[in-house]
């Protein structure tokens, strides 16, 4: 959530960060500052009869020393400990009234764009550069025939109709050397982030509580997209970075435990609400993947830092698997609701002749650790301030493998798997096609 002191000392630069997404937030800016203002009345109000009574109780003591009649002063100073009694119990539950209003709307306003996220109004005003791009993306010409989508090339082995009999559609059956591929990437990507990048391999739920939805941001906005298990205050998790992050709920960390780098490798459930009809065809847009995930927990003067780290790491499976690929700046219109800056990272796919995505890596700032209440000691003040997080893909298993599949392909429709890959599918040089 944002800082609400943030709101409070500014509420017009607020809003006009805000609006860069391209949304107006002014109602909504506005209602908190109303209520702000409102409570400060009540105060005042407050302020303001203590003063009468303490004068009151004055006049009173002077007139017991003047032996003068002090019961109309009593009764005045009844009246105000009434008027006072009543203002301080209207105040309180005001203030429990905007305590709960206030939770509502600062759990609906996404974070505030960093200051260099460019501003557009759509995805197509993402910024792409010519030397973001790595690799040489191969079409019909390079391949020297026409290549084949993932689907075509699976065959019999990449089966929806099998998956679609278990639990409907958007659901795949991986057979064989196929379910071994997708294996031994995600051994692959956390091999690679543990031994070469620093990472900390962690094994967490897939279900979780209500709250951490809330502290990452999924909650209540995207509620329509989750998976909730009925009768319980239990979720499926959507990505992994929701467990990870929440290790650091309601903790103060010493200095010297930072950074904290996870990564996880798990099953990621949406129900893509809102994509009908989008990506229908293949393996693209499913309701359950998985993904390989990489977080980073710092100190705020480095997590821009950390976020370029991350955005190598994932980019580095990308090289070691030989895939063509370009880094994307999201610009503000197109950032997640958490994010305060975001690069994604495009695969080519030749069977669609185009650039999709399959990493996003972002900074949230503060905004998380707010919601989680995941803060640090800093060294210099020792204060609590609280924490950055960061997480990415490392990448998206399911992805990668139609990446994979696409651009390894040869003539004969055979998949040549890439050498990193050959000792988790107990390949060699003279035995690596599938």
């Amino acid at each position: 959530m944002l800082d609400p002191k943030l709101i409070r000392n500014n509420p017009e630069e607020v809003q006009a960060q805000l609006n860069r997404r391209g949304e107006d937030w002014k109602n909504v800016i506005k209602t908190i500052v109303d209520l702000e203002a409102t409570i400060k009345v009540k105060q005042a109000l407050i302020e303001d009869l203590q003063h009468k009574r303490n004068q009151v109780s004055e006049e009173i003591a002077q007139a017991k020393v003047k032996s003068q009649s002090v019961e109309g002063l009593l009764k005045e100073a009844f009246d105000i400990n009434h008027d006072l009694d009543a203002a301080r119990e209207n105040l309180a539950h005001f203030k429990t009234a905007v305590n709960w209003c206030e939770g509502v709307m600062y759990k609906h306003l996404p974070n505030i764009p960093h200051i260099d996220v460019p501003n557009g109004k759509s995805e197509d005003e993402n910024v792409r550069k010519p030397e973001w791009k790595w690799g040489t993306p191969k079409g019909a010409k390079e391949f020297g025939f026409v290549p084949k989508d993932h689907v075509a090339l699976g065959g019999e082995n990449i089966d929806f109709e099998a998956a679609a009999k278990l639990s409907g559609s958007r659901f795949v059956v991986l057979h064989d050397k196929f379910a071994k591929l997708h294996r031994a990437l995600a051994q692959f990507m956390l091999d690679l982030h543990t031994t070469e990048h620093g990472y900390k391999e962690v094994y967490l739920p897939y279900l979780v509580a209500g709250r951490c939805l809330e502290g990452t941001g999924q909650l209540p906005k995207f509620e329509e997209d989750l998976f909730e298990i009925k009768g319980l205050d239990l979720w499926l998790i959507p990505t992994s970075e929701v467990a990870i992050t929440n290790l650091v709920r309601e903790q103060i960390l010493e200095n010297e435990q930072l950074p904290l780098k996870y990564v996880c490798h798990s099953p990621c459930f949406r129900k893509e609400a809102g994509s009908y009809g989008k990506d229908m065809r293949g393996m693209l847009r499913q309701h359950q993947f998985d993904k390989v995930e990489m977080v980073q927990i710092v100190t705020p003067d480095e997590s821009y830092a950390a976020l370029n780290a991350m955005v190598k790491h994932a980019e580095a499976v990308l090289e070691k698997l030989d895939l063509p690929y370009q880094k994307v700046e999201l610009c503000t219109s197109d950032l997640g609701f958490s994010a305060a800056k975001t690069y994604d990272l495009e695969v080519w796919l030749p069977g669609q002749n185009q650039y999709r995505e399959i990493s996003s890596c972002s900074n949230t700032e503060s905004f998380q650790a707010r919601r989680m209440q995941a803060r640090y000691r800093n060294a210099k003040t020792n204060k609590p301030e609280y924490l950055h997080t960061l997480n990415g893909s490392g990448l998206a298993v399911g992805r990668t493998l139609i990446a994979v599949m696409e651009n390894h392909q040869d003539k004969d429709g055979r998949i040549h798997v890439p050498e990193v890959l050959w000792k988790y599918m107990g390949m060699n040089k003279d035995n690596n096609i599938i």
